[in-house]
């Protein structure tokens, strides 16, 4: 059994867009907001509007896509109905912001259009993630997780770095270029990729069930329900670890930019050494650290992974996060930041690629994609719980508090993971 490496490459793109875009909205959008002089909690509570989405939506449309039979495939009707949308409000963002004046109906009319690009986002990532489990057998999914997580790096790379140079330049352009990137990423695999026979169909076909949003929300809960009664605990003790290192993360992801900002360089901008705009640009670039070390780690990690078992492997990551995080609170030495990124590359890759095989291997195929959504469904309680709250002790104690937040919630990521059990490929 060998994995097909030119076939995952080019799955691989659906993530590296996605990335693209991500990387952009997370760097760029909390010093958009901060603009309209919001309060860090309400900063960070508009960027769960995402979560929020995905946390309604995925679910659902992993659920739907399961039962999805066209002429295109289960996943692809989705992938061709949200990329374009996503990318047409994606890309008015910048010109809402730029060319109006900061005022409260500017803020209303970002926020609505910020809504719908996630709306369309939501629509069409869960069964871009998915397309790897379909195609791939169980022994081969670290392996093809760590390819589609190294174009994903790739993706991040391209935005923290070229981002920042193009936000130099004029702040609308890592918008355009980022979206440009993704609508063409999602049409090439559109065109490239052919999901199994069985999940084709001809138009005269009889039509199977389709889930309501309602039902489909209920159905998540009693998931949700039956994956704590379970008498058999590794789905719950993954989910909660799922849940739990994300909120971590999101901490630091969503608000890099603004510590780089309001902290890091404020020295440099009070001394008019430089601008606000140039500090969040440089902040941006720095995370390139963690992104170029995911995109050089993400293959290794799948073979560690493969070697040493999945469990300790993203239980090293973990508590590789949790020591240098903690430590950047008390270390301002700039060699130290940027070794903290640079390990925390490593760790997160570790994490990262391990952890959805883990989650469709503990499922029959048939739910691939609900158990897909599931994962979603932790990761943005995770990123809907974060931001807001860490962003409400940011105006208690500050900016730096958030080098403690995160080590705290790695910590207990970790001792949920010893509680899972079955976390090692399907051999038989």
């Amino acid at each position: 059994m060998k994995l097909n490496y030119k076939r995952t490459f080019l799955l691989g793109l659906g993530f590296f867009g996605i990335s693209i875009i991500w990387s952009i909205y997370n760097s760029y959008i909390p010093p958009f907001l901060r603009q309209y002089e919001l309060p860090w909690w309400l900063v960070g509570f508009v960027m769960t509007f995402d979560n929020i989405a995905g946390i309604i939506i995925q679910p659902y449309v992993g659920q739907l896509s399961d039962r999805t039979r066209t002429r295109l495939g289960r996943r692809m009707p989705y992938i061709l109905l949200g990329a374009p949308l996503a990318a047409l409000f994606w890309m008015l963002i910048p010109i809402i912001h730029l060319n109006m004046p900061h005022v409260t109906p500017t803020l209303a009319l970002l926020t609505g259009v910020i809504i719908l690009m996630n709306i369309a986002m939501a629509i069409f990532r869960t069964p871009t993630v998915a397309l790897m489990p379909d195609i791939t057998p169980s022994p081969l999914r670290s392996k093809a997780n760590g390819i589609i997580n190294l174009m994903g790096g790739l993706g991040t790379t391209l935005a923290f770095l070229g981002g920042a140079f193009l936000y130099k330049m004029y702040p609308g352009l890592p918008f355009w270029v980022g979206g440009a990137i993704m609508l063409t990423a999602e049409i090439v695999l559109i065109l490239v990729i052919r999901e199994p026979q069985e999940y084709y169909s001809h138009a005269d076909a009889p039509a199977d069930p389709r889930p309501g949003l309602f039902d489909t929300l209920l159905q998540t809960l009693r998931d949700v329900g039956q994956v704590i009664r379970a008498p058999e605990k590794s789905a719950l003790f993954i989910f909660l670890a799922i849940f739990t290192w994300f909120v971590g993360y999101n901490a630091i992801e969503t608000f890099w930019t603004s510590y780089g900002r309001e902290v890091l360089y404020a020295g440099q901008i009070a001394a008019g050494q430089m601008t606000a705009d140039q500090a969040v640009a440089r902040a941006s670039s720095m995370l390139t650290y963690i992104s170029a070390v995911f995109l050089i780690f993400a293959l290794p990690a799948g073979f560690i992974a493969t070697r040493f078992g999945r469990k300790r492997t993203i239980m090293t990551g973990l508590a590789l996060l949790m020591v240098m995080w903690l430590g950047i609170y008390f270390i301002h030495a700039d060699l130290y930041v940027i070794a903290t990124l640079i390990l925390s590359g490593i760790g997160w890759a570790l994490i990262n690629i391990n952890s959805l095989p883990i989650v469709v291997d503990l499922v029959p195929e048939e739910k691939v994609g609900s158990y897909t959504g599931l994962y979603y469904f932790f990761s943005m309680a995770a990123a809907i719980t974060a931001p807001p709250l860490v962003g409400a002790l940011m105006d208690l104690l500050g900016v730096r508090i958030m080098f403690l937040f995160t080590p705290l919630f790695m910590l207990l990521a970790f001792l949920c993971m010893l509680g899972v059990r079955r976390s090692e490929p399907i051999t038989a």
